[in-house]
């Protein structure tokens, strides 16, 4: 079984240059207007198709969870390595949930995190719950 996702975006060419770097593999199909990922770990079938499409997208967010911080960190220095501007959170409380995160944005704004959690919690007081840098978001997906 593998999961399929699909997003909206303005320009193919920049992001298929985006995610050819978030998922260090090179995409299986690009057509005009459109571009296919196969991604063996996690498996995912990555699929885009340009249109308008709102500033950030309609999702809160997507994410990667990995088993450790050392592979969030991992993830997080290939981002870096191939050119991609990150936002790390270690040790948030975040969707009643002690994480250590990296997040990058799509040439859309489509935000990803690649995290790991460290311990249930409570939650925190913070109005915020899984964005980066405390932008209110409403719902939590963990």
């Amino acid at each position: 079984m593998k999961t399929h996702l699909s997003i909206n975006v303005t320009s193919i060419t920049k992001s298929v240059e985006f995610y050819t770097k978030m998922f260090a593999a090179e995409p299986v199909k690009i057509k005009p207007g459109y571009a296919k990922f196969d991604i063996a770990n996690p498996p995912l079938n990555f699929t885009m198709n340009e249109s308008v499409v709102p500033k950030g997208g309609s999702l809160s967010h997507l994410g990667l969870q990995v088993g450790s911080s050392d592979d969030v960190t991992a993830i997080g220095n290939r981002w870096k390595e191939s050119g991609l501007e990150t936002l790390e959170e270690m040790k948030t409380d975040c969707c009643y949930a002690l994480q250590d995160k990296i997040w990058v944005s799509d040439p859309d704004g489509n935000r990803w995190e690649v995290f790991t959690v460290l311990a249930n919690t409570e939650g925190s007081d913070s109005n915020s719950c899984c964005s980066p840098s405390g932008e209110a978001v409403n719902i939590c997906s963990k």
